[in-house]
């Protein structure tokens, strides 16, 4: 999902019958754009912000990616790769298809692939995070199999930018904010988040979610203006944190006795080894989510609709839910809006609701998306047998004349690839 206070007010659904795009611009109301039943069994969709370009892999053919107008109803190009393609990310600039152990980055405006990374460490999720800000195009893919090292790679210049020693079990999470100057990560444990400078690597924030079990972090998602962060699990909590540097924004404490233990507390960090004093810097959740199931997996976004801030959380079982987010105080959210995405349009809502009367807002534009099952893919005419080859640039003829235009969503002409 892409994110953030004043974004995030469209949302696609892959199904078993195909794929539905939506738009929210309030909380009562949420209108389907696109419906298409052509490909069953659609396990991954990505929408270009709120343009007509739309990418989807089907579990039929589960290596080819399709592209698509989809007002127009036409497909500007697929691409077949030699094994299941297990995510695809894109901005205005780039479009990066992950397989288990290869990663291929095309240029967007014509489908051409510029680069392909191979040998990559064994990725059964597809795990893998591209910055929205096509001005630098970061790529962060996991290092290593065993450890939580992170890759940082320039999608623009095609180089490695920086290696991450950012946990020490293997990643699970990963997402950049939407300048691409912070990247956050969470392991397997999923006890601990850590957010990063970018493109130096630098650790920024330390947060801790909990400490008594291990979870799986299905979503870790940053604010528009990068002041939150979310991170939602296979638990029934989903955590909001807050970034920012206590130390230089809390207000001076009075004389008190726990103010004073505080104090001393945070003194004696400074001669505890750095693992033990690590952990007692880290802060906690600033707001919180408890949601009525556990075990599975969602995807949550934060927002601003109706000018007030929300929390954005779709469900594996195809429900979205809506929640108030104080970012003054944080605390507990309220669920003010359940919207089913699988049935009629009809939504639920909460008997408790108490929902504040509409306030006009414009359609602000950008991605949301629902996965439920891991995502695979190929690329057309470059197979193992005949195709590129660690980083071998596709020849002049492989790619598309026309550029696809971005500036206009109603300007994707077809893109023809043809093969030797």
């Amino acid at each position: 999902c892409q994110t953030g206070f004043c974004l995030c007010s469209s949302l696609a659904i892959g199904t078993t019958t195909g794929y539905r795009l939506f738009s929210l611009s309030s909380v009562e109301q949420l209108d389907q754009v696109h419906e298409s039943n052509e490909i069953p069994d659609v396990y991954i969709v990505e929408r270009l912000f709120s343009s007509s370009l739309v990418v989807v892999v089907s579990h039929a053919k589960p290596q080819q990616m399709n592209v698509y107008h989809f007002k127009k109803g036409t497909e500007i190009c697929n691409y077949s790769y030699s094994s299941k393609i297990l995510s695809i990310r894109l901005n205005r600039q780039r479009l990066v298809v992950c397989l288990e152990e290869s990663i291929y980055i095309h240029n967007i405006k014509d489908m051409k692939l510029l680069k392909t990374i191979m040998d990559t460490p064994p990725n059964t999720t597809g795990l893998c995070a591209l910055s929205i800000n096509h001005a630098n195009s970061y790529l962060a893919y996991p290092g290593s199999a065993t450890s939580g090292e992170i890759a940082l790679y320039d999608g623009n210049t095609l180089k490695t930018a920086c290696t991450i020693p950012a946990h020490d079990g293997p990643l699970a999470a990963l997402t950049f904010n939407s300048t691409g100057s912070k990247l956050a990560s969470a392991s397997e444990k999923g006890t601990v988040i850590r957010v990063f400078s970018i493109p130096g690597g630098q650790k920024l924030y330390e947060f801790r979610r909990g400490m008594k079990r291990y979870v799986n972090i299905s979503s870790l998602v940053f604010s528009m203006d990068s002041q939150f962060l979310c991170a939602s699990s296979n638990t029934e909590t989903v955590h909001i944190f807050k970034l920012e540097h206590l130390t230089d924004s809390r207000p001076e404490e009075p004389p008190t006795w726990s103010g004073y233990m505080g104090k001393m507390f945070q003194a004696a960090t400074n001669y505890l080894p750095a693992q033990v004093s690590g952990m007692m810097n880290q802060d906690r959740a600033f707001a919180t989510v408890r949601l009525n199931i556990s075990g599975q997996r969602n995807i949550c976004a934060l927002s601003t609709i109706q000018k007030l801030p929300r929390l954005l959380v779709t469900t594996s079982d195809g429900h979205l839910c809506i929640y108030n987010l104080d970012p003054q105080d944080g605390g507990e959210c309220v669920l003010i809006k359940k919207h089913s995405l699988l049935g009629s349009g009809k939504t639920e809502e909460n008997k408790e609701n108490d929902l504040r009367p509409p306030l006009p807002q414009s359609y602000a534009a950008t991605v949301a998306r629902q996965s439920t099952v891991p995502s695979t893919s190929t690329m057309p005419g470059y197979s193992e047998d005949g195709g590129a080859l660690r980083g071998e640039v596709i020849p002049e003829h492989e790619f598309a004349t026309g550029p696809v235009c971005l500036d206009d969503e109603n300007e994707f002409p077809p893109v023809s690839i043809r093969h030797p």
